[in-house]
C-alpha cells in the first residue's frame, strides 16, 4: 500500500505565499510522474502542475509565473511554492502519484487526503 501526505495548507492574505509538500510512502518501487490538482467550491477539480521523474514540469496557465512545482526524489516528495497568491486561488488542494509498485512493477495512481487553501483578507 502507498500512502501520500500532504502539508503546508492555510490561510494566507493575498499576495502571500505558501509551500505545500506531499510525501509518498509505502510499498514503492519507484515514484513516477507526479501532480497538483485543486478543486475549488462547486468547481471540477483542475490539474495546476505536474513533474515527471528527470524533473521535467508543467504549470495551468492560470499559476505560470506565480507557481512552482519541485521534487526531491530521494524524499519521494513534490512540492507546490505558490506566490503571489489571489482570492480566486481558495481550494482544496490534492496531490497525485504514478508509482510503480515493487510486487507486480505495474504502475498505479495515487491520491492525497487534500490540504486547504484559502487566499482572503
Amino acid at each position: 500500500q502507498v500512502q501520500l501526505v500532504e502539508s503546508g495548507g492555510g490561510l494566507v492574505q493575498p499576495g502571500g505565499s505558501l509551500r505545500l509538500s506531499c510525501a509518498a510512502s509505502g510499498s514503492i518501487f519507484s515514484v513516477n510522474a507526479m501532480y497538483w490538482y485543486r478543486q475549488a467550491p462547486g468547481n471540477q477539480r483542475e490539474l495546476v502542475a505536474s513533474i515527471t521523474s528527470g524533473g521535467t514540469t508543467s504549470h495551468a496557465d492560470s499559476v505560470k509565473g506565480r507557481f512552482t512545482i519541485s521534487r526531491d526524489n530521494a524524499k519521494n516528495t513534490v512540492y507546490l511554492q505558490m506566490n503571489s497568491l489571489k482570492p480566486k486561488d481558495t481550494a482544496v488542494n490534492y496531490c497525485k502519484a504514478r508509482v510503480t509498485v515493487p510486487t507486480s512493477r505495474y504502475e498505479y495512481v495515487y491520491w492525497g487526503q487534500g490540504t486547504q487553501v484559502t487566499v482572503t483578507s
